[in-house]
C-alpha cells in the first residue's frame, strides 16, 4: 500500500505505534466504529493493552518490531513522537500507509527544522519568536546580547528528556549547560527569545488525506500547578486572535500535508503578539478535554481522519476544564478514593491503568460548567481527592 487519497473500508484495522494512555483512549474510541486497533507496546502492562487492544511487544527504535506491528493495520498511525525519521521513511518504502506521512512527521520531530520550515511555506506569513541554533555557550551569549536576557534554551528533539527546556538568565547559565567548543555538525539545542506570555494555547486540527479539514476551539494551558497540568476551553483570547490562529493552523497543516489529529501550539504574549511555537502530529494530552467538551472527541476524529472518513463536528458543548491526576507516591491508591471523587458534580474521571509512582500521571478529570473558572474549581477538587495520601 502507498500513501495517497482514498478512504479505508469499514471494519478497518489501525496499527498504532505506542500503547500509552493516548493509545488506550484511541482504542476505546475505535470500539464505537468497529475498528480494530493493534498497538506496538513495550510491555503487556501498557495502558492500551490492559484496556483490551491487540498488541505486539517491541520497541519503536527497532525497524523489525515496527514492521511486525505495521502489518497488522490498513494504516499506521502514532501515539508519540519518538520513532526516528529514517525508520519512518523505511516503513513508507516498504509499502505501508503512514498517516501522517513520513515527511510531515519528520518536520514535527525537530524544533529547529520546524522553525526553518515555516519560512519556506510559500506566501504564508508565520509569526515566530526570534530563534537560533546553539552549539556552544558563545552562541547563547551572542543571542542574549542581540535579543536580551533571559533567553530560552530548548532541545531540538522534543523527545530528548535529558535536555528539555531551560531559562538562561545570563552567560554563566549558558556555560553550565553548553560546551565551550563542539565538533558536531548538527546542533542539539535551539535558542529562543524569552516571552512574557498571556496565554499558551493549542489549536487541534483534523485533516483527511483527501483534504477535508476542521479545527477545534483553542485549548489553553493553565499551570502546571506543581506537577499537575490544567487545561480550559474555550481559551481566554480575543475573537480576532482565535480567528487568526485557526486560519494559520489550517494553513500550516495543509502546507505540510499533515493528516489525522495535528496540534499547532501558539503563544499569545502580554504585548498582544500571536506567535506559533511548535507542531505535533498525533493525538494530544491537551485534546483529552474534547472527550466531554466537544461533539466529536479527538480520538474519534483521529480515526476518522486517519482512515479518510468524513470528519465530525468540533462544536463546543460547554465551557470545560481538565486537571491531571498525578501520583505523589508509589503507595497512592486512586481507586480507593474514586467513589468520593465521583460525588463532585459533573466530574468525568479517566484512569489510565498505570501503577503509581511519584510524579506519574495516572489519569485526568474533566468537568463541564457554565464558566471555565467554575469547571476548573470542580475538576481540581476531584483531582485532589484522587491524589490524597
Amino acid at each position: 500500500m502507498s500513501e495517497g487519497n482514498g478512504n479505508v473500508k469499514l471494519g478497518a484495522r489501525v496499527a498504532m505505534i505506542g500503547a500509552g494512555p493516548l493509545a488506550r483512549m484511541t482504542h476505546q474510541a475505535a470500539i464505537d466504529y468497529g475498528i480494530a486497533v493493534h498497538v506496538l507496546a513495550s510491555s503487556p502492562h501498557d495502558p492500551a493493552v490492559t484496556a483490551g487492544a491487540a498488541f505486539t511487544i517491541g520497541h519503536y527504535n527497532s525497524y523489525s518490531d515496527l514492521l511486525v506491528a505495521a502489518t497488522q493495520g490498513d494504516v499506521v498511525t502514532f501515539e508519540h513522537d519518538l520513532v526516528p525519521a529514517a525508520l519512518l521513511r523505511a516503513l513508507a518504502r516498504s509499502g505501508h500507509r503512514l498517516r501522517p506521512a513520513a515527511p510531515a512527521l519528520a518536520i514535527s520531530h525537530d524544533n529547529l527544522s520546524t522553525r526553518r520550515l515555516f519560512g519556506d511555506l510559500g506566501d504564508l506569513s508565520i509569526p515566530m519568536a526570534n530563534f537560533a541554533p546553539a552549539f556552544i555557550a558563545a552562541d547563547a551569549a551572542i543571542f542574549g546580547a542581540n535579543h536580551g536576557w533571559p533567553v530560552v534554551l530548548k532541545a531540538i528533539n522534543p523527545s530528548d528528556n535529558d535536555r528539555g527546556a531551560h531559562i538562561l538568565e545570563g552567560p554563566d547559565d549558558a556555560r553550565r549547560l553548553l560546551p565551550e567548543s563542539c565538533n558536531d555538525a548538527t546542533p542539539a539545542w535551539v535558542l529562543e527569545e524569552y516571552l512574557d506570555l498571556a496565554v499558551e494555547f493549542t489549536v487541534l486540527v483534523a485533516r483527511r488525506p483527501s483534504g477535508e479539514i476542521t479545527c477545534y476551539p483553542p485549548i489553553a494551558k493553565r499551570g502546571p500547578t506543581g506537577a499537575r497540568s490544567e487545561l480550559i476551553i474555550p481559551a481566554p483570547l480575543p475573537a480576532a486572535t482565535v480567528s487568526a490562529a485557526t486560519r494559520l493552523a489550517e494553513s500550516v497543516i495543509s502546507g505540510i500535508n499533515g493528516t489525522g489529529i495535528c496540534a499547532v501550539e501558539f503563544f499569545w504574549t502580554a504585548d498582544k503578539r500571536l506567535l506559533l511555537d511548535k507542531l505535533s502530529l498525533r493525538p494530544q494530552n491537551s485534546g483529552c478535554i474534547t472527550m466531554e467538551a466537544c461533539a466529536t472527541s479527538q480520538f474519534h476524529q483521529h480515526l476518522r481522519a486517519t482512515l479518510d472518513w468524513p470528519l465530525g463536528s468540533t462544536e463546543l458543548r460547554s465551557a470545560a476544564a481538565t486537571v491531571s491526576i498525578i501520583a505523589g507516591s508509589a503507595s497512592l491508591d486512586s481507586h480507593a478514593r474514586l467513589i468520593a471523587a465521583m460525588a463532585i458534580p459533573g466530574a468525568k474521571i479517566h484512569l489510565y491503568g498505570k501503577d503509581p509512582r511519584p510524579g506519574r500521571q495516572l489519569g485526568h478529570v474533566t468537568v463541564l460548567a457554565s464558566t471555565t473558572d467554575g469547571a476548573l474549581d470542580l475538576a481540581r477538587s476531584a483531582s485532589e481527592l484522587l491524589t490524597q495520601p
